[in-house]
């Protein structure tokens, strides 16, 4: 993978990681019409690098929000931001439990596995027809969604399942308003994102690949610009509640991922 090759996955992350089309699975896309042939850890660490940059840009575009929860927290009292607090810490375990004790088998699906991206692309439509259907609320997210909306951030983390459709489709199903749900959604990522830099650089992984720091640098930096304009895009979608949009796409994308998997495999 060269310098141009990284600044075209970059976009492709920061576009795809606030739009509910799963940005893991269109990097693996990305990386098997490239002709990327890094084995899965260097291939993870490269997504991990870009994820990490659009968590930034999640921070920049709520940077409003991440001012009034700290000021909420060090009230040391219950307020609506510990409340807040309190429910992303909670959407976390499911994610942070699978993380921890299947890392190794989640490594081996970031290998350019085509077919598999492109069955779980269909899922993901499948997911963002239903919340379409789901009618607006005014609800908020409370403890139980929290859990419940962190299980799909769980099951995510497989290639082709988006994040942010799974976890915004889970929280509209449950009957919750679909600006909330979005806003939970964004900043949910951000923490699990964080931990998993910090525990990679301690347990050396990050110093274990071969991957050029270039290379790393000119992806991070192209997914942190694409993902604050489609962060800042993505806000004003939600609102007007069109995911049956994402889901014909995800669908196409996906048919055409089976396509080309079943006849280059």
């Amino acid at each position: 993978m060269n310098e141009f090759d990284a600044a075209i996955l970059g976009v492709i992350q920061g576009l795809t990681e606030f739009l509910p089309v799963s940005s893991s699975g269109h990097l693996e896309l990305g990386k098997a019409i490239l002709g990327d042939t890094s084995v899965p850890e260097e291939s993870l660490l490269f997504t991990v690098v870009l994820h990490f940059a659009t968590a930034l840009s999640t921070l920049v575009v709520f940077r409003k929000d991440v001012v009034e929860i700290f000021r909420g927290l060090f009230q040391f009292k219950w307020n609506e931001e510990t409340e807040f607090s309190a429910k992303i810490i909670i959407s976390m375990i499911p994610a942070a439990f699978i993380g921890f004790y299947f890392e190794d088998e989640l490594e081996s699906l970031f290998g350019g596995n085509v077919l598999f991206v492109g069955f779980m692309l269909i899922i993901t439509a499948l997911l963002l027809w239903l919340a379409d259907k789901a009618k607006n609320t005014q609800k908020k997210v409370s403890f139980s969604n929290a859990f419940v909306i962190g299980v799909s951030q769980a099951i995510s983390i497989l290639p082709g399942i988006s994040r942010s459709g799974a976890t915004i489709s889970t929280s509209v199903l449950l009957g919750n308003d679909k600006t909330k749900a979005a806003r939970f959604s964004f900043l949910m990522v951000v923490p699990l994102i964080v931990g998993k830099i910090v525990k990679d650089l301690l347990d050396g992984n990050l110093a274990e690949s071969t991957t050029e720091a270039s290379v790393l640098i000119v992806g991070f930096i192209a997914a942190f610009i694409a993902g604050l304009a489609a962060c800042t895009w993505m806000i004003t979608l939600v609102k007007k509640s069109k995911l049956s949009y994402f889901a014909i796409y995800c669908f196409v994308v996906g048919v055409a991922a089976i396509i080309f998997g079943y006849y280059n495999y």
